[in-house]
């Protein structure tokens, strides 16, 4: 079940972020022996797809820290991000690692399995992440944004890294995501509720 959690972990990793875990995959396949990337995912550690990737990181990382721009960019990374989220997935899973020496008995049946896991893994963090930014970015007026994009910019190279090296620790990831989850949600529903409450006295005076 290991492959499993670095696939759920790279994939989610891919919501906030779509190239990092791309960009780890890569380096690590390439110039490391933590993992053995299959025949089909081989490219992820060519020369130049590691450049191009490490291209769009630079422009994803200072666009997505800039109030206003950072909402365009969540708007075209809908696509990106849950597309990156099935790259990774199926790269991920069907690797060798240092925890995983058999990925291909899990998935051998079901090859499509893995990489609409992961879009689907990475489309719902993103939803989180691009529900979340506005709220952010209103609450503080702009500040927030660049402060909220870095933590997720480490969020996404940590949980990446540890997808490959610790998968079971991906664990630990996704119940912190399920907590935040429900505070936001539950936030959200207060400070609703709160306005309502203030147009309501506001209405009656």
């Amino acid at each position: 079940m290991f492959e499993v959690l670095t696939g759920t972990g790279l994939a989610a990793s891919a919501g906030l972020n779509a190239y990092i875990p791309l960009l780890i995959l890569g380096l690590l396949g390439r110039y490391t022996d933590l993992i053995d990337l299959p025949s089909g995912w081989t490219w992820l550690g060519n020369g130049w797809v590691i450049l191009i990737m490490a291209v769009l990181l630079a422009v994803e990382m200072v666009a997505d820290k800039v109030p206003v721009v950072d909402h365009i960019n969540d708007v075209v990374q809908t696509v990106v991000r849950p597309t990156a989220g099935g790259l990774a997935f199926g790269a991920g899973s069907s690797s060798e690692t240092v925890t995983v020496s058999d990925p291909e008995s899990f998935f051998s049946t079901h090859q499509w399995v893995p990489v609409v896991t992961g879009v689907l893994l990475a489309l719902g963090v993103h939803l989180l992440k691009s529900a979340a930014r506005p709220v952010i970015n209103a609450t503080t007026a702009g500040f927030g944004a660049p402060v909220a994009s870095t933590a997720e910019d480490a969020t996404s190279v940590v949980v990446s890294l540890v997808a490959v090296l610790l998968p079971v620790l991906v664990l630990v990831f996704l119940v912190g995501l399920a907590f935040f989850v429900y505070w936001f949600f539950r936030r959200r529903s207060e400070r609703r509720r709160e306005r309502d409450a203030a147009r309501a006295a506001g209405f009656r005076v």
